[in-house]
């Protein structure tokens, strides 16, 4: 019983971090490069062939982040010309983030203290890997204080006033239809209780969860939902848009502080 609540309260990193996170950084640059993908069913490019593997996953990165970053600003002259719609912002920022910018950080060791900032360079924990590729997609938060929120707490930062959906029942089955009946296609933050927290992906009708997982593989994975075993261990579940969050989204474009 020990060991079990261990693990539920293994999910987030509340320690205080050695150094100050300071201010969302935000870059424009002039070209738009392919990452690598975690899920073969969903790859929508790959990168050049490394030639050293820390600099090569450094510069990746760096690379993918600069991109979001032109993508927002673009994005944001658009809007406001009225050349592109919310429902276009929705979708290119969804993809930027699943397809881009989240798939550098598959394979990232997990571990409960973990903070790193580079993909598989160090470990993360499941609340500075939500933070961390939100703050990198270009949403102006710091993510220190993000990550060391309860899941509910998280959730309310994320959802900006959105509806948070809490969903409780009694098995996995019952929870998982429940959860598909509230989901549209998209992306969403979920947290597990007190315990845990990750991305749910909606896409094709099927539901994923992403995150940095405390069990096996120990690391940030996608997984289907239906099979997690993580997503067995809880009743209880916290569910915010991200894809259809338009004053976060406002908020992405504008630069302006989520927290």
């Amino acid at each position: 019983m020990l060991f079990f609540s261990l693990l539920l309260s293994f999910g987030l990193a509340n320690e205080i971090p050695p150094i100050t996170d300071g201010e969302a950084i935000h870059i424009a640059v002039v070209e738009t490069v392919s990452s690598k993908v975690g899920a073969e069913r969903f790859t929508k490019g790959r990168p050049s062939t490394p030639t050293s593997a820390s600099d090569s996953i450094t510069a990746s990165y760096t690379h993918t982040k600069m991109s979001a970053g032109q993508l927002r600003m673009r994005l944001r002259d658009e809007f406001r010309k009225g050349s592109v719609s919310l429902k276009t912002v929705k979708t290119a920022f969804t993809d930027q983030l699943v397809d881009k910018i989240i798939p550098h950080w598959y394979g990232t060791p997990w571990s409960w203290g973990g903070h790193t900032t580079v993909p598989k360079q160090g470990k993360i924990a499941c609340g500075y890997f939500v933070s961390t590729t939100l703050r990198d997609m270009g949403l102006n938060l710091n993510r220190y204080k993000l990550a060391q929120k309860s899941p509910i707490d998280e959730a309310k930062m994320i959802s900006c006033g959105a509806p948070i959906d809490k969903v409780k029942q009694d098995t996995p089955e019952e929870a998982h239809e429940e959860i598909d009946r509230l989901t549209k296609e998209g992306l969403y933050f979920i947290g597990f209780d007190e315990g845990h927290v990750g991305y749910l992906l909606k896409r094709e009708g099927e539901l994923f969860l992403i995150h940095s997982n405390y069990l096996s593989p120990v690391s940030v994975c996608m997984e289907t939902l239906k099979e997690s075993r993580v997503f067995k261990k809880f009743d209880t579940f916290y569910l915010v848009p991200i894809s259809h969050n338009e004053t976060l989204l406002q908020r992405w474009l504008n630069d302006e502080q989520v927290l």
